[in-house]
């Protein structure tokens, strides 16, 4: 069964706008590896058009650029929207029925699976769904912008956490109820939000 997992950076205040970092060497070569790793990507609507940035190649690219735009467009993609008439190459739409979606392609998977995106985190996270929540904490302060948890924060533990460069440490956190993160029944119901909305 695969594991997902939502994953992203995150300012010391909360936020995940990705205009506001600029990952180190390091820190890029480290999500090349897991991009190459991963089983595939579930995304919303605007989380997936920001990344089709990846689809096409760029001629300022470096080799490490290229390598990540490779990585990603191997990954198979589901996208989760009702408004989207089309989409790229290796994705599939999810357009209804979100939580028997899911449910199969774990049960179908191995690997682990990226949440990409708040707004589709808060619904899978609702679903009891993300077996694993991974923040890589930056030291900068934004102070507005949309935050890594778009919903009330779930009941976390922490896993571990460790430095991948000089100055980002990653989190990773299990939903509390779990022993642990293979458990996929941890269902949190606060208010619902309709994720199809894009």
């Amino acid at each position: 069964m695969a594991k997902l997992v939502f994953g992203m950076n995150q300012s010391l205040d909360g936020y995940v706008d990705h205009l506001a970092f600029s990952p180190s060497p390091t820190l890029f070569h480290h999500f090349i590896k897991e991009a190459q790793g991963q089983a595939g990507s579930v995304y919303g609507r605007r989380m997936y058009e920001i990344m089709r940035y990846w689809d096409d190649d760029h001629p300022e690219w470096n080799a490490e650029e290229h390598a990540f735009a490779a990585a990603w467009r191997t990954q198979p993609k589901w996208v989760v929207s009702r408004s989207l008439k089309s989409i790229g190459p290796n994705a599939k739409l999810v357009e209804d029925d979100l939580e028997g979606a899911i449910r199969e392609l774990k049960a179908e998977r191995d690997g682990e699976i990226e949440v990409a995106g708040p707004d589709l985190a808060r619904s899978l996270t609702e679903l009891g769904l993300i077996d694993e929540y991974r923040i890589y904490l930056h030291p900068v302060v934004i102070g507005h912008g949309k935050p890594y948890f778009a919903g009330p924060r779930p009941p976390l533990r922490l896993m571990t956490y460790d430095r991948i460069d000089e100055d980002v440490i990653r989190l990773t956190y299990v939903p509390a109820q779990s022993r642990d993160s293979s458990e996929s029944n941890h269902r949190w119901t606060p208010l619902k939000k309709n994720v199809f909305g894009g």
